[in-house]
């Protein structure tokens, strides 16, 4: 690490050595990354990158919504978009969002114009995240939306993508490899903002009263096994729900450690207490080895799981 650090440049932004990732995740678990890059703006992220040498490896990390680090940590770069890149503007049917932009204040903002992306409203996370995972909800995903996104390479390039080279399908992208979403932009349809608005009040309603919310969980936990195009829509009549083959192979409310399988919807795996990546991680092996036992259905991890596992 420290003959890296002699390498690294300059950064107008803050570079901090050995920084424990925990608290920058919804599940707050996880050990240090080797180095943790939060860059003032966009050209000081372009010659961090363009200076960083090509072997060491880079993580983008959003606000930690959907993802477990493991307990031994990231031997890697990560970088942390904040300030300098959340901010949303609505021009006509656009609404161009930073990347650290949070979903729901985009939804937000867009409907306070008479711009649509309600379906962003109840999915947590940021756009940078949101564009990586093709991010859906209420049967719409930003595959819909979506026409262009701003990124900077691993090298250090600014490079603008038409949504078509992302190939976004459901829960899946093709981003070049190490790089950086720093915006995205979206084509939004017309709404009343007043008729918009009573919409995500009733998204949040629904949403409050059937996933648990209030405790530390990392969203869905599994994709749904079958039911959707190439394009990452949805058809509702003809989804297998995850959490339907979780519950058939009893699953609902299962722990391991701190870790437990949430009993209000058994397709979010939340830190009860004092739960270790590890908990966490297992007990979502568990999950998929009972549902393959009673289904012969293999579930699919929706939650990102990156690191390394603690020391023995």
């Amino acid at each position: 690490m420290s003959d890296l650090a002699n390498s690294l440049p300059a950064v107008r932004g803050t570079l901090t050595p050995n920084r424990p990732l925990a608290d920058l995740t919804w599940l707050r678990v996880g050990g240090p990354a080797d180095w943790l890059f939060q860059p003032a703006d966009e050209a000081d992220l372009c010659d961090f990158l363009a200076a960083l040498p090509e072997d060491v490896a880079v993580f983008p990390m959003g606000v930690g919504s959907n993802l477990i680090v493991r307990d031994g940590g990231l031997r890697a770069v990560v970088i942390r978009l904040g300030r300098g890149f959340n901010g949303i503007a609505v021009e006509g049917e656009r609404v161009i969002a930073g990347a650290a932009a949070l979903d729901a204040h985009v939804a937000r903002k867009a409907a306070e114009a008479g711009r649509d992306l309600t379906f962003l409203r109840t999915i947590p996370g940021s756009i940078g995240g949101a564009v990586r995972m093709n991010a859906g909800c209420y049967g719409h995903y930003v595959a819909d939306f979506l026409e262009e996104i701003r990124i900077v390479t691993r090298a250090g390039k600014v490079e603008v993508l038409p949504v078509a080279a992302l190939h976004l399908r459901y829960r899946q992208s093709d981003l070049p490899e190490g790089a950086v979403v720093v915006s995205a932009t979206f084509r939004a349809p017309a709404g009343d903002a007043a008729a918009l608005e009573a919409r995500m009040a009733d998204q949040l309603a629904k949403r409050d009263a059937s996933q648990p919310t209030k405790d530390r969980s990392a969203g869905s936990t599994f994709r749904n096994p079958v039911g959707h195009s190439s394009t990452g829509r949805a058809d509702d009549s003809h989804d297998l729900k995850a959490w339907k083959v979780i519950d058939e192979a009893g699953m609902r409310g299962a722990r391991r450690g701190g870790a437990q399988m949430s009993e209000m919807h058994s397709n979010f795996l939340i830190n009860a207490g004092g739960a270790s990546a590890a908990d966490l991680e297992e007990l979502g092996e568990d999950v998929r080895k009972k549902v393959f036992q009673h289904s012969g259905i293999t579930l699919e991890w929706e939650i990102m799981r990156v690191g390394e596992p603690a020391a023995k």
